[in-house]
């Protein structure tokens, strides 16, 4: 087998060949980088895949579905295996391979033990050793020296990826070669605890328990956990802070009760007490002497305070992880987290939660998961909803201390202070933190707030000297890609490529070839047409729908039902197939018209709650119902059809061939010599008074932001999150910079808003905006020019 045959692709099969323009890899090879099942998710990158391949090249390969259904399965987190399987039967029938529908169940159920293995089998080299355990001797093998050779090959040759990409024609072959893998597999490795016996017998791995479901990673010791994260780059600003909160921390770490200890003798006495413990000698003074005795702590009384005792306690922490608790605020709200629960006397449990739309329980006792929770993003402005339900939820009356950590200007809101207020008596402690390294923390007792300190970190000295493998030249990470809005206070840039253009009652949609439909509008009250160019009717587009179960081809039309949810209809001529699908519910049906007798200059049209085949010159058509089920009805043409699409195909034409070059494969962003911001290739030019465009930068870039993934981090820890739909987000370190936007397109003027303001090419401003509208030289000044200047004052 050669390298082409083993990574082939092919046409309707459960994974693809796709590109992350975000992703990078050492073989300068971008195009066909990541494996993802279509419409589904990612299985996995392609350099991850190669570098699994090369620890299994000599025992042989196993057939390479075979081996994407087991890493998919093996991954952490939700995998959707009935959805795949329930797919896999479909095409099993349709090939006529009826051997490997019985197959499927077995391979099922060998998948679905993969991934009930636990935690620890599926990281690191416990992950390799799962795979050529479970892969030994297994059914259809590559020969080991083809093994070899494939390899060799695609090192020679990276390239070579694009052949096998090209999608082929499904056999039953291919469908039995894969499935009957994984069956034959099952009888090997019937349980899940079969297959753990089989890993333990290669490698030990003393992290593994007998039980199999929520294995929990052994949790290190605090000082050896603290220099881990000092050592990696990823976390090193986190790690660096903690003992310097240690040493400053005031927060008791064990909770001391009353209980019953008697001592005895005259240690027993003590100044102050009930009256009936007082000795009687005290009575026997003169009624003035006694008074004065009393109120003077003077008096004695039998057995003194009693001593305290450990009060066992469940300490609870909530992270504010919302779209304002970005950059510093949530360094050092993780950092402050993590001295929490790593301090050296802290010895009760301690759970830990984030908090977005919901509050969801996390774990920060590896380096791994520290990444992993820090990199975690909710699209929501304040977290006071979630913490509420908090509250009401999971609190349930339990003996918990909380504590809750967010930014200061969180604390300021008013619905925050309310649920805060509302809740002081179950939240024992509040922490508030700053971009410029400042913590407050406050403690809740008996209905009132008490500052209790205040630390201020000296962050610039801290992160002075970041470890040595941390790069500072747009590198790409291993984190979690940065969740981004579905949309922004302003418009997306409109793409050229798209499959369809629709006028439905009125107003403007798109579906772009990346399986989105969008909506744009045409200009009726732009206020300086000199900086529209081209591009002076249409305006900038927002996300209606994304990912599209749809393939780009045949004709398509949109409509709305009664429900008011979207509605398109696809009709493929060669193949005489007619679908329909309810973009909001994912309902789709189908239907065969080979019956009929359409010809072949029919179109897909809307008119009048109905989608129409239809032909200009022809006296019969035929109607296709927008709801229930579906049919077509051959009906009269009429003049009421025929104008409407004359009036239709008119006002399409005004956006014919529009649209603006996107900006969306990011390969650097920093801050050249001239103090521009630059992405990718471009610089942030001033053109003329408020005017403002990115063209190809000729300075010396000065400072690099680091990559991981979309977002890309400055050493101050200002951030800049990308969008590869052509939008890029301001977060600064300096929190009197609020969050802003802007487009990334490179043809034309663009704009730049926050969630109050906006200023720029009018392309960019939504129809019914209730932003206040400025110059564009005014919102530069006010916004990237100050987030410009604290990253090269604060950055090195």
């Amino acid at each position: 087998m050669d390298v082409i045959a083993y990574f082939q692709s092919y046409k309707g099969y459960f994974w693809e060949w796709t590109t992350d323009e975000d992703v990078s890899d050492d073989t300068g090879y971008r195009e066909n980088n990541l494996i993802s099942i279509p419409n589904g998710g990612s299985i996995a990158y392609r350099p991850y895949i190669i570098e699994v391949l090369r620890t299994l090249k000599d025992q042989g390969f196993p057939p390479f579905g075979s081996l994407l259904l087991v890493l998919y399965a093996a991954q952490e987190g939700y995998v959707n295996l009935d959805g795949i399987f329930s797919y896999l039967k479909r095409i099993s029938r349709e090939v006529s391979a009826q051997e490997t529908v019985q197959d499927i169940e077995s391979a099922h159920q060998f998948l679905e033990h993969i991934s009930q293995v636990g935690y620890p089998l599926k990281q690191g080299q416990n992950k390799i050793n799962l795979l050529q355990t479970i892969f030994k001797d297994a059914h259809n093998q590559v020969a080991s020296l083809s093994s070899e050779w494939i390899i060799k090959r695609f090192e020679k040759s990276p390239v070579i990826i694009s052949q096998a990409a090209e999608k082929k024609e499904l056999t039953q072959a291919v469908v039995s070669r894969d499935i009957k893998t994984l069956s034959l597999l099952h009888h090997r490795f019937p349980t899940t605890e079969s297959i753990i016996d089989a890993v333990k017998g290669i490698a030990a791995i003393p992290e593994l328990e007998n039980e199999v479901i929520q294995e929990e990673p052994v949790i290190e010791t605090g000082k050896e956990f603290i220099k881990e994260l000092i050592e990696e780059p990823k976390t090193f600003q986190v790690g660096s802070l903690i003992k310097r909160i240690w040493s400053g921390l005031k927060i008791p770490m064990r909770h001391l009760s009353p209980g019953e200890q008697p001592i005895g003798g005259i240690s027993d006495m003590t100044n102050k007490g009930d009256f009936n413990r007082m000795l009687l000698s005290e009575f026997a003074h003169e009624e003035e002497v006694f008074m004065n005795r009393v109120a003077n702590n003077e008096a004695l009384y039998i057995q003194r305070e009693i001593p305290p005792e450990e009060n066992v306690f469940e300490r609870v922490i909530l992270i504010d992880i919302s779209l304002k608790n970005w950059g510093t605020p949530k360094v050092l709200a993780f950092a402050s987290a993590i001295a929490v629960i790593k301090h050296p006397k802290a010895h009760s449990e301690c759970k830990v939660f984030v908090l977005g739309e919901h509050s969801i329980p996390v774990s920060l006792n590896t380096v791994e998961e520290v990444i992993r929770n820090q990199n975690a993003v909710s699209p929501v402005l304040g977290v006071s909803n979630a913490l509420e339900r908090f509250f009401e939820e999971e609190y349930n009356g339990r003996d918990l201390e909380v504590f809750f950590i967010t930014s200061h200007e969180n604390v300021q809101n008013q619905h925050m202070q309310k649920v805060i207020h509302e809740n002081r008596d179950k939240l024992k402690f509040l922490v508030t933190t700053s971009a410029d390294g400042e913590l407050n923390f406050y403690k809740h007792h008996k209905g009132t707030r008490k500052h209790i300190q205040k630390i201020r970190l000296p962050l610039r000295e801290l992160w002075a000297h970041p470890p040595k493998g941390n790069k500072t030249s747009g590198s790409v990470g291993s984190g979690i890609k940065t969740a981004v809005p579905e949309n922004y206070p302003l418009l997306f840039p409109t793409p050229k490529d798209r499959m369809e253009t629709f006028l439905y009652e009125g107003e403007f949609y798109m579906l772009s070839n990346k399986k989105q439909l969008l909506k744009t509008y045409l200009s009726d009250n732009y206020y300086n047409k000199n900086i529209y160019q081209n591009i002076s009717i249409q305006k900038g587009c927002e996300v209606i729908v994304e990912n599209i179960s749809v393939k780009p081809r045949g004709q398509f039309a949109l409509a709305r039902n009664k429900a008011g949810n979207y509605i398109l209809a696809q009709y493929q001529p060669d193949r005489k197939n007619l679908s329909r699908l309810n973009l909001s519910t994912g309902e789709y049906s189908e239907l065969n018209l080979s019956g009929l007798d359409i010809p072949v200059n029919f179109s897909l049209i809307y008119f009048n709650k109905s989608f129409f085949l239809y032909g200009l010159e022809y006296d019969n058509i035929f109607r296709i119902n927008l709801e229930g089920n579906l049919f077509a009805e051959r009906t009269d043409n009429n003049r009421e059809i025929r104008k409407n699409v004359f009036r239709t195909e008119a006002e399409l034409n005004k956006l014919k061939n529009k649209g603006i070059k996107i900006l969306n494969n990011f390969t650097r962003i920093g801050i050249n010599s001239a103090e521009r911001l630059v992405v990718s290739k471009f610089a942030l030019q001033f053109h003329s008074e408020n005017e403002y465009w990115l063209e190809k930068n000729s300075d010396k870039i000065e400072i690099y932001a680091h990559q991981d993934k979309n977002k890309f981090t400055f050493s101050d820890g200002s951030e800049v999150i990308t969008d590869h739909r052509g939008m890029l987000t301001f977060v600064s370190s300096n929190k009197s910079i609020p969050v802003f936007y802007m487009p990334s397109s490179h043809d034309g003027y663009i704009a730049l808003a926050t969630e109050k303001e906006f200023g720029g090419s009018e392309y960019y401003l939504p129809k019914k905006s209730k932003l206040k509208i400025r110059e564009m030289e005014e919102m530069y000044f006010d916004y990237m020019e100050p987030f410009i200047k604290h990253v090269l004052e604060y950055g090195t």
